[in-house]
């Protein structure tokens, strides 16, 4: 299992290099950084909550909350700091994905391989 372990870490840390990752990191402090931009993330989350409690009363969230919501989603999604980070976890995600579609073909060589190495 060490191995496993070691390998993984080892995949952690080209990733942690990949340019997917970097753009991710930067895009994320630079909103981060950006007080107008995380407040209104900051309330949207806020109302989501809300409608969450709301809706599991059986009750419908309030209509001048859904205003606001949609008024600051509408907003932060022509943030360009959002657009951007929007784009970079994008890149980020099929990254990853191609990771573990890779992992999927080592699973399936493996399962084929009628070698059973030592753990």
């Amino acid at each position: 299992m060490d191995a496993i372990w070691e390998k993984a870490r080892e995949v952690g840390r080209l990733v942690g290099q990949s340019e997917e990752y970097r753009a991710l990191k930067r895009a994320n402090d630079r909103l981060s950084d950006d007080r107008e931009a995380v407040t209104r993330l900051n309330r949207l989350a806020d109302l989501q909550d809300s409608f969450t409690e709301s809706l599991r009363r059986g009750e419908e969230p309030p209509e001048a909350d859904q205003e606001e919501y949609e008024r600051l989603a509408s907003e932060i999604q022509g943030h360009p700091g959002y657009q951007a980070m929007a784009s970079a976890q994008a890149n980020f995600e099929r990254l990853m994905a191609r990771v573990n579609e890779e992992i999927a073909r080592g699973i399936e060589a493996a399962e084929q391989s009628r070698i059973i190495l030592p753990g």
